[in-house]
């Protein structure tokens, strides 16, 4: 054996950790849905039932639920595992991947009643907790500017407003609301606001409408219209007038694991560009012996190592319960800016069969340009590090 094999082979046992039984788990799973299944998907605008089916029954989805509830209860660094390979098949675990981090709220503040109501029809599939509903037209990114309300009664609150970007809300049970409950002048903004889960099914006949996106990807986004939506008091996650809280515990969480989505995708470009580079010939020679092809994939591989190394970093610190906004942020940041960097070496490699759609990498180019916008933009996290990091003043 040579003694660059010899280095391979090191890097490889480093490589591996106690995530490789579930890592080998969903790539045997995701073997069952090939590129032809999510190319017809993304044709018909289709929302992948069997997919999400399929994640369930293996226990995927639950895996950062508690063993008392029905899940395994393991740490976020296995909920990267998961997501990270099912990007890398060619997959996208954006039709599920909210509930890995929206049940959070819900374990971390939800009482005693809430958990053992639901947590456990979600670890089993019974329930599907995959709508937040957050974002406004006018508010955007600005959050302490939401204008739906949730006014007590009685009964206990009546809630009109609308939600924009809020995916995957035709095909779940369940809902995380953020609601203004106060609007006070007295009272802070981030004390104003109020989380509230909500029985989407029943809601619907009652007040709740929903209005698909069309969108650049198969990503099932729409907007939701509540109009007198009536909702009991023990909606309410927590206390009242402190969801903002609540939805911030989450975010991190939220940040990590796109960022590992993005590291999966950054992969699958790899896979292809260096597959097709090498098996591709013109003028007599491969295309992959050419620097001008060489040269960005090469690039690519290197930015996806290292911002693979940030999302272990703040997936790690998470699992510690210390603080990880930071690393949580620029693991987004350079994980986005990897997939998408190695998406534009990917569709120069394959030249005009890129744009193909039978060669998947077109669909995927489409998917994860996502991030660079989603779930917070790159500038957002650039300003959050210069104030917040470096001490520079807030710029907005």
């Amino acid at each position: 054996m040579s003694d660059n094999s010899h280095r391979i082979e090191s890097i490889k046992n480093l490589k591996q950790d106690e995530w490789e039984d579930i890592r080998n788990g969903v790539i045997n799973l995701c073997n069952n849905f090939p590129g032809e299944y999510w190319r017809n998907l993304d044709s018909d605008r289709k929302y992948p039932e069997e997919f999400v089916k399929a994640l369930t029954e293996a226990g995927y989805l639950a895996c950062l639920i508690p063993e008392e509830y029905g899940g395994s209860g393991l740490p976020i660094q296995a909920a990267c595992v998961i997501l990270e390979e099912i990007q890398r098949s060619g997959g996208n675990g954006a039709a599920c991947h909210a509930q890995m981090y929206i049940m959070g709220a819900l374990l971390r503040h939800g009482s005693k009643e809430q958990k053992d109501k639901y947590l456990p029809k979600i670890s089993s599939g019974e329930l599907r907790l995959q709508a937040f509903g957050v974002t406004e037209p006018d508010a955007g990114t600005d959050t302490l500017s939401i204008r739906t309300s949730a006014k007590k009664t009685d009964a206990g609150y009546i809630v009109n407003g609308q939600k924009v970007w809020t995916s995957r809300a035709e095909y779940s049970d369940l809902m995380l609301l953020l609601a203004r409950t106060s609007s006070e002048e007295r009272v802070k903004r981030t004390e104003g606001l109020s989380l509230f889960i909500i029985d989407m099914q029943k809601a619907k006949n009652e007040g709740l409408s929903i209005k698909p996106i069309k969108t650049m990807i198969n990503h099932a986004t729409t907007e939701v219209f509540f109009d007198d939506l009536e909702i009991p008091f023990e909606s309410l996650i927590g206390e009242e007038g402190k969801g903002f809280k609540y939805i911030l515990d989450g975010m991190n969480a939220e940040r990590i694991l796109i960022a590992a989505e993005c590291i999966g995708d950054a992969k699958f470009f790899l896979d292809k560009s260096t597959e097709y580079a090498s098996s591709r010939e013109v003028f007599g020679r491969p295309i992959g012996q050419n620097q001008g092809i060489q040269f960005p994939i090469a690039r690519s591989y290197a930015d996806m190592e290292a911002a693979s190394l940030m999302v272990d970093r703040a997936a790690n610190l998470f699992d510690k319960s210390i603080a990880c906004g930071a690393e949580a942020n620029m693991a987004k940041l350079l994980s986005s800016e990897a997939s998408w960097k190695a998406a534009e070496a990917a569709m120069q490699t394959f030249g005009g069969y890129g744009f193909a759609e039978d060669y998947d990498i077109e669909r995927k180019f489409r998917e994860t340009r996502l991030y660079q916008t989603a779930p917070i933009s790159t500038n957002l996290i650039l300003a959050f590090i210069a104030q917040n990091i470096l001490g520079l003043k807030r710029s907005y």
